[in-house]
């Protein structure tokens, strides 16, 4: 028999987390117009990245709470990239073609993995790995990590974003590389003069 004590504090962990991912993509929104003014996305690009993310994960929402839970979205100047863990093919078919069906979508990489992501111990590890890169971007003055977005899935770092040039990128994935626990480094970074940027 199931002990509701010991089982509620575990779901509203779960549902905070839920919850404060949510109020961070409406904050995250709120706030692009500011972050854009130091990136290399205009403030217009970045609205409609914000955009673009909040309608694929209501889109994920309207078909799966799973889906939506466990599929992260981020883009840059349209460009998406789905990350995560699902328990089927169907599954990770649906969030490439649920993203498809968003207008300003111009690229899709989906790296969603058809496994089990594990228990708390392991999210919060990826937890620890994502913000260990971020801390050691923004104190490289050699990297402009404003312009970057990390997502860890099952120890597997996914880069997105606009690097100044060749040797930023490369310091990026460096740091990237040298954490505890990354089993590899998945970038999909353009450089500042990428001619796809303007397509």
């Amino acid at each position: 028999m199931i002990r509701t004590s010991f089982h509620l504090p575990l779901l509203l962990l779960v549902g905070a987390l839920s919850l404060s991912a949510c109020a961070g993509a409406l904050v995250g929104g709120a706030a692009t117009v500011g972050v854009a003014a130091v990136q290399e996305r205009s403030v217009g690009d970045a609205v409609d990245d914000a955009s673009i993310e909040f309608r694929v994960k209501d889109k994920f929402l309207e078909q799966s709470d799973k889906l939506f839970t466990r599929v992260s979205v981020d883009s840059v100047e349209g460009r998406v990239l789905l990350s995560g863990t699902v328990e089927s093919p169907d599954d990770r078919v649906d969030v490439a073609r649920l993203t498809w069906q968003v207008e300003g979508v111009k690229e899709v990489f989906n790296e969603v993995e058809v496994r089990d992501r594990g228990g708390l111990i392991d999210y919060f590890k990826d937890v620890r790995i994502a913000n260990e890169l971020r801390f050691k971007m923004l104190a490289d003055k050699e990297i402009s990590a404003l312009n970057y977005s990390v997502e860890t899935v099952n120890g597997v770092i996914y880069l997105m974003g606009i690097a100044q040039d060749q040797p930023e990128l490369e310091r990026v994935t460096g740091h990237a590389s040298n954490i505890k626990g990354v089993e590899r480094v998945v970038s999909f970074v353009v450089l500042k003069d990428d001619p796809r940027r303007g397509s």
